[in-house]
């Protein structure tokens, strides 16, 4: 079923060209080094839009990877300069979830976008894992909750 996902986002839909055109945004935003950690996102988010069935963009403090405070710290700085940008990507992301419902081929692609749409808004510290990375990186978050629960 991932495969027919996957072949179903690139044709007829054009995922590839999504995929090229994130791609050569990020390898300039990353050339810029003064935009670097949205670059590094946008890169992680092509990956993703390669092959989105089967994938899913995690946070990276959800895989708990230690990260350079300093660079963390540039980031944020990074990120909210950015802000805009990405609202107006995310706003044009859910126009097209919203188009791409009234056809049931489309529906396939609107989850795609979907679940693109927190990247596009905050691209920073962002990392393209196998989704079953990311579910059980949810199901540790939940026993964690359990736990957390059950001790007070």
């Amino acid at each position: 079923m991932k495969t027919l996902g996957n072949i179903l986002w690139h044709f007829p839909f054009m995922g590839f060209m999504s995929a090229a055109f994130v791609c050569i945004i990020g390898l300039l935003l990353v050339l810029t080094v003064v935009a670097a950690p949205i670059g590094l996102g946008l890169l992680q988010l092509s990956n993703f839009l390669l092959w989105p069935f089967g994938r899913s963009m995690v946070s990276k403090s959800d895989m708990e990877i230690e990260t350079n405070q300093l660079w963390e710290a540039y980031s944020v700085v990074v990120m909210i300069l950015y802000f805009p940008i990405g609202l107006i990507l995310s706003i044009i992301g859910i126009l097209q979830i919203v188009g791409l419902f009234f056809s049931i081929i489309g529906i396939p692609v609107a989850i795609v976008i979907a679940k693109s749409l927190s990247t596009y808004l905050n691209p920073v510290n962002k990392k393209c894992v196998h989704s079953a990375v990311a579910d059980e990186i949810e199901r540790r978050r939940a026993q964690e909750i359990i736990n957390n629960a059950g001790l007070k």
